[in-house]
């Protein structure tokens, strides 16, 4: 059992840090979408993943477009707060792709519109606050779908 975490153009190297001690933690690949916004090896990203960072399953891609050549034919959610249906509607599948997006601005709009049907959004429940910091969204997904397929 076990999910693919992608984050399309990461741009906090504490939360890439923090999501891939998470995936370690979960059993889940991790997969970074390239162009970062930051090296690989920062030590901020080193930090917030510890010592466990060699052990995680590491995918990286040059460009979304590399990256959704190689898994077209795959099961995905994409997540966005500008999504119609909450991540507990999710059909959760082992092996299932968790998409999400930069920090800054969140994932294209051209791939949450064309993949409307599968976009999602985690409920908020405070009109002061957009969003959720990205690694706290990505933790919220994956629990939720291992609960969901346990």
């Amino acid at each position: 059992m076990a999910y693919n975490i992608v984050l399309i153009e990461p741009e906090i190297p504490n939360n890439t840090g923090n999501i891939g001690r998470l995936s370690l933690a979960t059993g889940s690949n991790l997969h970074l979408v390239k162009p970062f916004g930051f090296e690989i090896d920062d030590s901020r990203l080193k930090r917030a993943g510890l010592d466990y960072w060699k052990h995680i399953s590491l995918f990286i891609y040059d460009s979304i477009d590399d990256f959704f050549e190689q898994h077209k034919d795959k099961k995905m959610a994409f997540f966005s707060s500008h999504g119609e249906k909450d991540h507990w509607s999710i059909d959760y599948k082992d092996e299932m792709f968790l998409i999400f997006g930069k920090e800054s601005v969140g994932l294209p709009k051209e791939l949450t519109d064309k993949n409307a049907n599968n976009t999602y959004k985690i409920p908020l429940f405070s009109e002061h606050i957009r969003s959720l910091n990205l690694a706290n969204a990505v933790s919220v997904v994956v629990y939720e779908g291992l609960r969901n397929i346990q």
